[in-house]
């Protein structure tokens, strides 16, 4: 039998009064205070007053019967389980009843097996209620837990962002105050390499999300923050943008991030001459069996028949870890006239 504290309150609903005396004698003789009212607006008037832990209900009634009153037992706030009573021919009845809430039913008749299936049938719905409400707490502590460590994420993404925000503008105001224009130029590649980062960092904090990134707006948002580094005049290069909506886990957004960039910045150095302008385009879409495609092209002059890298082929270097990092490598379209190049990953 269940153990508490207090006695177990049974609500009775019969009609029966001499059985509704021996099931009050019976189950108090385990523990069960039992209640009996006469008829279905009894029993539901006394129901609405609260306090029950169990009901029984009788089917045969006078004005309504069992199956009519139980929708509404089952409707009033914090009901208790209900027992439907049935004959021992109405099976059917029995399966009505549970499909319309009853926790159980018992075969009625005048043995002493009736009280005792009863008082079993009490027992085990207030059981399954207790492992109920059990179970409703954990999963509500779970998701209080959850939401408690998605606003510490978000909350350290801020941090982050914002920790990346700040030495990015350390950098740019140390380049303003160097001659060396390389030392310059190199500040402002690093400068572009941690906003990427950033950036990714940013869009954490405010999705609801902080497991994955709409690649699709992350570039947007990123392409947006390249074209203003390039220069508003209008004679650096245009950078044009044509995603489709994919989603991508937040590593995977940091080195599809730090990769574009160094793309973009290498075509934009390299693929036209100052003041030409000229086009940058940056293409991601789907490739069919859970993997998807990003190309970064242009129309310049393409890579250098040696193949040997300008500058210092740190980009290079970043984009190999970074496309390792993916289970990918870069590879360049030699039919183009310009520079594409391409990057297949997996989703």
């Amino acid at each position: 039998m269940i153990e508490l504290k207090r006695p177990i309150r049974l609500l009775y609903i019969d009609d029966d009064r001499a059985l509704a005396r021996l099931v009050q004698k019976e189950l108090g003789r385990h523990g069960y205070d039992v209640v009996c009212a006469g008829d279905g607006d009894e029993g539901l008037r006394l129901m609405a007053e609260g306090g029950w832990d169990v009901c029984a209900l009788d089917h045969y009634m006078p004005g309504r019967d069992g199956i009519d009153v139980l929708p509404e037992m089952i409707a009033l706030p914090d009901a208790p389980p209900v027992v439907y009573v049935t004959g021992a021919q109405e099976g059917a009845l029995a399966v009505a009843a549970l499909r319309a809430g009853a926790a159980d039913y018992v075969i009625k008749d005048v043995s002493e097996d009736f009280t005792s299936l009863l008082r079993n049938a009490a027992d085990d719905a207030l059981n399954r209620r207790r492992l109920q409400r059990e179970n409703e707490q954990a999963q509500a502590e779970v998701a209080a837990a959850r939401d408690r460590a998605e606003a510490m994420l978000r909350e350290v993404n801020h941090r982050v962002g914002n920790s990346l925000q700040l030495v990015s503008s350390f950098i740019s105001l140390q380049a303003r105050q160097l001659k060396d224009e390389g030392a310059r130029t190199a500040l402002r590649e690093a400068q572009v390499r941690i906003e990427a980062v950033a950036h990714v960092h940013r869009r954490l904090y405010t999705s609801g999300d902080m497991a994955t990134v709409a690649l699709d707006e992350y570039l947007r948002g990123l392409i947006d923050e390249l074209s203003k580094s390039l220069g508003p005049d209008g004679t650096s290069p245009d950078l044009r943008l044509e995603v489709e909506p994919i989603t991508v886990s937040t590593d995977q957004a940091v080195s599809l991030g730090v990769i574009v960039s160094e793309l973009v910045t290498n075509a934009a150095k390299y693929a036209y001459a100052p003041g030409q302008g000229g086009e940058i385009r940056v293409i991601l879409a789907k490739a069919g069996d859970g993997r998807a495609l990003l190309t970064v092209e242009d129309d310049g002059p393409g890579i250098p028949a040696d193949d040997k890298p300008k500058g210092t082929g740190l980009g290079r270097k970043i984009i190999a870890a970074m496309a390792g990092g993916l289970k990918s490598a870069l590879e360049f379209d030699a039919e183009h006239k310009g520079v594409r190049a391409r990057l297949a990953f997996d989703l």
